[in-house]
């Protein structure tokens, strides 16, 4: 056995059993694959998958076992890969960041830039989607730290931590005539067409709660995976926004030096919606470099490299924000 069976069928489990998918994305040949697979099975008398003729159709019994087992051994090899690099390459590396466009475009930037100044070799990669892509990312070792927060927590396979707070707040036309009540209720904008996250993005779903209890239906006219858009389109008059308050510094800022000429007001909406967490995720078991806790670090001061640790070790329910 060695470890381009184990690739293979690694693969083969992520792109659902389909072994011409999992030959494109290593490279290689779809028959070179099913032969990786099939003399490994025969060296461990044991099927791995179940095969409708040349298909693969499920993950038998023992095959479940022997993914697990994998598993295991492709994690730790990429351990002993991160272990080397620590010592021998003096931090000079590659941290992937897996994350979503708010916390890319209004979080990270100044973090991103203090590591750079702490870690001048240290090269970023950048990787952004929605939450469930970013636990997938970690899950896969795409990326090695991952950043969100919706849905991280829910993953098995994850250790996560929170870091920090956030509210929702609302984006109104200063022309509007909510545009000079300080404290807008949920009743106030249940008719207005409102501007706002994708269902699965930057606290969603909190929203769509705060409505749902007061039995409430809101109008949503236009739905986005980004801050910007939303508050484009409220100045071009479609609605009223919801945002997260991370990105919508420029209307304060404009309405504090300017007296908002930008058009745009900005109203607190955190006793209506509640708070939110974004939450830094690993996956359990992977050996993290020293630049890696420095990121973690810089992200929250609540987070330091031995909390992280314990909480690697297994111990992250012990930590409360």
């Amino acid at each position: 056995m060695n470890l381009h069976q184990f690739k293979f069928i690694q693969e083969a489990v992520r792109r659902n059993l389909n072994l011409t998918e999992a030959a494109k994305a290593l490279h290689t040949s779809q028959p070179g694959v099913s032969k990786a697979i099939i003399e490994l099975e025969e060296e461990l008398g044991v099927d791995i998958f179940a095969r409708h003729g040349k298909r693969l159709k499920r993950i038998t019994e023992p095959g479940v076992q022997v993914v697990q087992s994998i598993d295991i051994i492709m994690r730790e090899v990429g351990n002993l890969k991160r272990i080397g690099e620590q010592y021998s390459a003096q931090d000079n590396g590659t941290l992937s960041i897996a994350t979503t466009h708010t916390q890319a475009r209004y979080v990270l930037p100044e973090k991103v830039a203090a590591l750079r100044n702490a870690y001048p070799k240290v090269s970023i990669s950048l990787h952004q989607g929605s939450p469930d892509q970013v636990a997938r990312m970690l899950i896969d070792e795409t990326a090695e730290v991952g950043i969100a927060t919706e849905s991280l927590s829910t993953y098995s396979e994850l250790v996560t931590l929170p870091c920090y707070e956030w509210q929702h707040v609302l984006v109104v036309p200063a022309s509007h005539p909510l545009a000079s009540k300080e404290r807008i209720e949920l009743e106030d904008i249940a008719s207005e067409p409102l501007i706002t996250y994708h269902p699965s993005f930057t606290g969603r779903t909190r929203i769509d709660q705060a409505f749902a209890q007061r039995h409430l239906s809101p109008q949503i006219a236009l739905e986005a995976i980004d801050s910007d858009v939303i508050k484009t389109y409220v100045r071009l008059g479609l609605g009223l926004g919801i945002a997260a308050e991370m990105s919508v510094q420029d209307i304060v800022e404009d309405c504090a030096n300017n007296g908002g000429q930008g058009g745009l007001v900005v109203r607190t909406a955190g006793h209506l919606f509640g708070r939110n967490v974004t939450r830094v995720a690993f996956k359990k078991g992977v050996y993290l470099r020293n630049f890696v806790y420095k990121f973690a670090e810089l992200l929250s001061d609540r987070l330091d490299r031995h909390l992280i640790a314990k909480s690697m070790e297994g111990h992250a329910s012990d930590y409360d924000l």
